[in-house]
């Protein structure tokens, strides 16, 4: 590997550490090429764990809000959860039966975790 890209910036990029890295590495997870005493990662390998990561967030819904719920509807089969989260409000429709599990209560603090498939466009 001629270029490579620095174990600093590498873990910058990933948003993790460079001790995670060195670990990493022991673990059998990733591999540096090594130049004297620095680490280098090629391209196509941190490629490789951005994409993973990309995937394994995309997976555990890292979109996570706290907030507070300020109102929970219910009728006979849904229930419609309003929150505030910090500058946003977030709805969330779930079924009457996992509002209930929750024991959902205005004034409860919540956290939102979002995994959207649609993104919606609205007008002024």
């Amino acid at each position: 590997m001629q270029d490579g890209i620095r174990i600093g910036a590498a873990a910058t990029a990933l948003g993790v550490s460079i001790d995670t890295l060195r670990r990493w590495e022991r673990s059998g997870r990733t591999c540096f090429e090594r130049r004297g005493r620095q680490r280098y990662m090629s391209q196509d390998e941190l490629g490789r764990l951005l994409r993973e990561r990309s995937a394994a967030a995309a997976a555990n819904g890292r979109n996570r809000l706290p907030g507070i719920v300020l109102a929970v509807r219910r009728d006979g089969v849904m229930a419609q959860v309003d929150m505030v989260c910090g500058p946003h409000r977030v709805v969330s429709l779930m079924s009457r039966e996992v509002a209930e599990q929750l024991a959902l209560k205005p004034g409860d603090t919540a956290t939102a975790v979002i995994k959207a498939t649609t993104v919606v466009v609205e007008r002024a």
